[in-house]
């Protein structure tokens, strides 16, 4: 007896039928660079003009165990936005300006309708960073994740001036760290998270008076995209280090844009933790140093600049939008120091 594609769990046909149902939304990201269309095997990008020597930079990230809350909810328009905002923050930390995304969605049986909306949200994540949806892969597993389930990544290159690259090696004691707000958790520590609220629907659905909101809904935030707000930024100031706060909070990050011999001071009272984070710490029941180590406390970009240039950064950050604060001061030495 003849065993088809199909009979093993693989229908080409629903890999179609995604493909057709994603198209407008990958069409709304194109930007002057894009060549070719959705459906080739490889998508092409023209290099931008007008710089000395630019040079490519690349970042790739999912959305983690975030993804259990988009199941329980059923709800997939905005986990898209994550995997984006996970790859262009990071770029643009060296001054990038993001030019293309691809994706990767896996899955055990293709959902075209679930596949089209998670699209939807890579999309609305590529419009706010000024990047194009250039091509990605769908992957039916079958029996490889359980039903309903799916895995999604992305892939982002950004392109900056060699002599514009923004890599912290001009940053001195007394420098001062200004920090951007975050939407949320965004999209790290879930792990933790997970184990604080449990994956009971039910539960997760109840509104929450510290929280503002439905939990399911505040966990289920999108991650704050900086791009536009950040390239502004570095066309006004001299923006010496960019870190975006992921995983491993303030104490691992901060310090990755710091060159030998520099460390800092924090002033975790120089701003008012969110709620969400405060409910977490007393849940989870850790220590200061251990839950800015995990989550990034309300604050998703660090940049660092002179003295001199605060009150300019602080007002450009404003003008686009953002909410900042002034978090602290480098010093001599290493590592984040909590005060």
């Amino acid at each position: 007896m003849a065993i088809s594609y199909k009979d093993s769990g693989v229908d080409v046909e629903r890999g179609y039928q995604a493909v057709k149902l994603m198209r407008e939304h990958v069409k709304s990201t194109y930007t002057d660079g894009v060549l070719g269309d959705i459906g080739s095997f490889g998508g092409f990008f023209a290099m931008p003009k007008g710089m000395e020597e630019p040079v490519l930079v690349a970042g790739t990230d999912g959305v983690g165990t975030k993804l259990k809350y988009a199941f329980v909810a059923d709800k997939h328009d905005t986990i898209g936005i994550d995997a984006v905002a996970m790859c262009v923050n990071d770029i643009v930390c060296q001054g990038a300006k993001p030019l293309f995304f691809l994706d990767y969605f896996a899955t055990g049986a293709l959902s075209p309708e679930t596949v089209a909306t998670v699209v939807s949200g890579v999309s609305e994540g590529c419009r706010q960073s000024g990047c194009a949806l250039i091509g990605g892969e769908t992957a039916e597993m079958p029996g490889f994740y359980s039903a309903g389930e799916y895995d999604i990544a992305g892939f982002a290159v950004g392109v900056v001036d060699r002599k514009k690259v923004i890599n912290g090696k001009d940053i001195n004691a007394g420098d001062v760290l200004i920090g951007i707000q975050s939407s949320g958790v965004h999209s790290n520590g879930y792990s933790l998270v997970r184990k604080l609220w449990g994956e009971d629907k039910a539960e997760l659905e109840k509104y929450d008076e510290r929280l503002g909101g439905r939990i399911i809904d505040v966990l289920l935030t999108p991650t704050k995209i900086y791009v536009k707000s950040i390239l502004a930024l570095i066309e006004k100031v001299q923006v010496k280090g960019i870190a975006h706060i992921t995983g491993g909070g303030f104490i691992e990050n901060i310090p990755r844009i710091f060159p030998e011999g520099i460390g800092c001071e924090i002033d975790t009272k120089s701003y008012e933790v969110p709620a969400l984070f405060k409910v977490m710490q007393e849940k989870a029941g850790i220590t200061d140093k251990q839950i800015y180590n995990t989550f990034n406390m309300g604050i998703g970009m660090v940049v660092c600049v002179a003295e001199k240039d605060v009150e300019a950064t602080i007002s450009q950050l404003e003008s686009t939008g953002e909410s900042c604060v002034v978090l602290g001061k480098t010093v001599k030495g290493s590592g984040v120091t909590l005060l």
